[in-house]
């Protein structure tokens, strides 16, 4: 799998500009993901290619950021050191990809459907006042994030609660993998394995053998609930940030 594109496909920004094979990627300066360089291509001029960029980014108020992946131009990652660029937000791809056979020999929740989780073709307000609670980031920039989410089809996940969603997740199909998002539980329902349910109804919905996510590389706890899923470590991705 080309984890590189398949993040891009599934969190798109809504400005993006092309320039010798780099996607320069412009979403209002809500996530890096969504306001990075995508270089999966050595341009003839790279440092032409680094200060296009760079003008791209300064034209629209934001710092240059790009994205490096498995499948990273070569040589970029040391000529970015070479300008300054420091690396950050170090993150983790998993994938699993015999589900169907995980989710067999599963003995609680995935053989069936799970009442309490509800799952839509959009996001509704409880569904975004709880993902944006957990991973806003101090930022008011809901509705740039919306705009985020619903670029591309997905599906809504939450484990509700009186009518309150208190654990949500979003899956985007791609083809033969499900792309696996916005998990957040709200700090008063964690330890109670709300975010499992909600990650086992996704699966579940979309009916794939195969699916991935990504996530910080220091969250430890996220990454063992994960392994337990059928989820493995498959790559890496992190950002110089100018």
């Amino acid at each position: 799998m080309n984890f590189d594109l398949l993040v891009h496909e599934a969190w798109p920004a809504y400005e993006q500009r092309v320039h010798e094979g780099w996607v320069l990627r412009y979403a209002g300066g809500v996530t890096k993901r969504a306001n990075s360089v995508l270089a999966l291509t050595i341009p003839q001029d790279l440092d032409g290619a680094i200060e296009a960029a760079e003008e791209f980014y300064r034209e629209r108020e934001q710092r240059c950021v790009f994205s490096l992946g498995p499948n990273a131009a070569p040589g970029l990652e040391d000529e970015l050191a070479r300008r300054g660029y420091e690396p950050v937000d170090p993150t983790i791809i998993m994938a699993g990809t015999s589900l169907s056979d995980f989710l067999d020999g599963a003995t609680v929740g995935y053989g069936r459907g799970d009442s309490q989780v509800r799952i839509e073709g959009r996001p509704w307000a409880g569904w975004l006042e709880t993902w944006w609670a957990v991973d806003g980031r101090f930022t008011s920039e809901i509705e740039v994030a919306e705009r985020i989410c619903t670029g591309v089809p997905a599906w809504y996940a939450a484990y509700e609660e009186d009518g309150v969603a208190v654990a949500v997740g979003r899956g985007v199909p791609q083809g033969d993998t499900l792309g696996i998002y916005c998990m957040a539980t709200l700090p008063q329902a964690r330890r109670r394995g709300l975010a499992r349910r909600v990650l086992r109804a996704l699966i579940r919905h979309s009916g794939t053998k195969s699916a991935y996510l990504v996530t910080t590389a220091p969250n430890q706890a996220a990454q063992a609930l994960y392994r337990s899923e059928g989820f493995e470590a498959a790559g890496s991705y992190h950002y110089r940030v100018r």
